[in-house]
């Protein structure tokens, strides 16, 4: 297994095991300053068994190599040397973990957010929120709660329209009795209810969500991780509130998201559109909505897109699997579906974004799976060149989802 990072960084393996965990990134942890000069490191690390029959032996076959990306973008090539051994330690199973604890929020009517917490309970540990990719939730950060939480205050949630945050009532229902089915799909009426006249689920609703969960439900600054549209969002935030985060590290981040113009920017533009991811969904967007969603749905779409984004298929995705089955299932996923597609880009770019989180001085940290098929080392080398200070770590074999893939890195 192979990391491209700064080198900078890798003196977090050099540290205790517990201290090692929070190799997690700078954007948890102490602000980081700028590098005077490229350096070069090569580090070879290799996994320790966590389960206890086992303890003490090294599965040299978890290894991974630490290069300097400072030097690798200035067209330094990495020499030969000395390669340096460190174990890094397995996740904690059993008693060993932290416990995982669930609990609902309503942020508005009708509009439950479904969340998980995990944490030691030092006041003074810092508070640590995750945020998923699109089409998946806060079980994907499991292994991230059961270990972190041993140290931190560690919290992850599902954005509204998704997981287990998706409606509990119609938002549009059908008026007519003869049209209502047991199979039939939420939304795909032809009035919406009060409480869906405005709802859409955009970035900037999932922004707004996780604003105000940081202030109603955490109460406290957070250092934010989020993994593709979740990178997006944590940027998001960062760049509108910086009062609320502490750090960011950006898990294959989106540098994009939506289609349609926005509003508020694009006022005019955005009259061309008919529709724009509200309720209640136009005929001809349930047709089309019934059509793509039987495919995408699909058991084996599923399994197919699982096997383009994790990288080592050897990973037991099977939970992963049957969680994104059951949300599927549910009667409001199909309309949330395509309120997600239909929905108009946010008020600011990624872009713009990370401009405005180095004005504002909030440390950012980049962890990319370098064998992703969607958001490739292009995009990480992107975002590295305009934020030079902030630390890369490339990590192969990985796909999308590194977090779940390669936990312990």
């Amino acid at each position: 297994m192979e990391v491209v990072s700064s080198s900078h960084s890798c003196l977090a393996f050099h540290q205790t095991p517990t201290s090692a965990r929070r190799f997690l990134g700078t954007g948890v942890g102490p602000r980081h300053t700028k590098l005077t000069r490229p350096r070069k490191s090569a580090v070879l690390c290799v996994g320790r068994a966590s389960n206890p029959g086992d303890s003490g032996k090294l599965h040299v076959s978890r290894s991974f190599d630490v290069s300097d990306v400072d030097a690798a973008l200035q067209g330094i090539s990495k020499k030969a040397g000395q390669i340096e051994k460190v174990a890094i330690p397995g996740l904690p199973e059993g008693p060993d973990s932290s416990q995982i604890s669930t609990g609902l929020w309503e942020w508005r009517p009708k509009l439950t957010v479904y969340y998980e917490k995990s944490g030691t309970k030092n006041s003074k540990a810092p508070a640590v929120l995750f945020l998923p990719g699109f089409g998946v939730g806060t079980f994907h950060f499991e292994k991230q709660l059961m270990d972190l939480g041993r140290d931190y205050k560690v919290w992850t949630m599902d954005f509204l329209g998704q997981g287990m945050s998706l409606p509990c009532e119609d938002p549009a229902p059908k008026a007519m009795a003869g049209e209502k089915d047991e199979e039939s799909y939420w939304g795909f009426g032809q009035d919406s209810q009060p409480w869906a006249d405005e709802l859409v689920y955009s970035v900037d609703l999932w922004r707004d969500q996780v604003q105000h969960f940081i202030e109603e439900v955490i109460g406290e600054p957070v250092y934010i991780v989020g993994n593709s549209l979740g990178g997006f969002v944590a940027l998001y935030l960062a760049a509108s509130s910086p009062h609320l985060v502490k750090g960011v590290t950006l898990l294959n981040a989106t540098p994009f998201w939506g289609f349609l113009p926005n509003p508020a920017r694009s006022p005019r533009l955005s009259k061309i559109f008919p529709w724009a991811g509200t309720f209640p969904l136009p005929s001809v967007v349930r047709k089309l909505t019934e059509t793509v969603w039987q495919k995408i749905s699909d058991p084996r779409s599923i399994q197919k897109i699982l096997r383009q984004v994790y990288a080592d298929h050897s990973t037991n995705v099977d939970k992963v699997f049957s969680r994104i089955i059951e949300t599927t299932e549910h009667p409001a996923a199909a309309a949330s579906f395509a309120s997600i597609m239909f929905a108009p880009m946010g008020q600011i770019s990624f872009q713009e974004a990370l401009s405005r989180c180095q004005r504002q001085d909030i440390p950012i940290s980049l962890m990319y799976g370098k064998e992703d098929p969607w958001v490739t080392p292009y995009w990480g080398i992107r975002v590295k060149q305009q934020v030079p200070e902030a630390p890369y770590y490339e990590i192969s074999p990985a796909g999308h989802c590194p977090h779940d893939e390669v936990p312990e890195v």
